[in-house]
């Protein structure tokens, strides 16, 4: 089984629903098990155009499914909860970002792991630090402890 952290987040419609649904999408997944939530986070947008706070979380899992199937899965639940991709950074739904699988670092043309820019953004790293304020970045070497002091307040 692979150790895996998603980080979650949405800013349309009932944004707690919308945690809870892809949460519960999750769970009904035999492949994935010991699901592990970060306090819940409200978090203004970062880029794109005007919209909404967010509501962020950071979810820990064990999956035997491969980073590519994991990958298919959380695009499909992001569908199934009405996410649109109209341009970039807009106002969503659901967003499920997977930050780290395992150790491995992939770069393909539809999923990165680590999530690429995970070390610069304070809603992800927040609740991550909640779940593994110890875990090490396998590309920069910090934890995430540090990864945290270093962003500007």
């Amino acid at each position: 089984m692979a150790h895996v952290f998603l980080g979650v987040g949405s800013n349309l419609g009932d944004r707690r629903e919308n945690l809870d649904a892809a949460r519960r999408e999750l769970e009904l997944t035999p492949q994935i098990k010991d699901l592990r939530s970060s306090p819940v986070y409200e978090t203004e947008p970062v880029g794109g155009p005007p919209q909404g706070k967010f509501l962020n979380a950071v979810w820990e899992f064990e999956t035997s499914l491969e980073p590519p199937v994991l990958f298919e899965l959380t695009q499909s639940i992001e569908s199934q909860l009405g996410r649109s991709r109209q341009e970039k950074n807009c106002p969503r739904t659901i967003d499920l970002d997977v930050l780290f699988y395992e150790k491995e670092c992939l770069q393909g043309p539809l999923l990165t792991v680590p999530h690429p820019r995970l070390h610069e953004r304070r809603f992800v790293l927040e609740p991550l630090h909640d779940l593994a304020p110890d875990w090490v970045h396998p590309i920069i070497g910090k934890t995430v402890q540090a990864m945290l002091e270093e962003l500007p307040s």
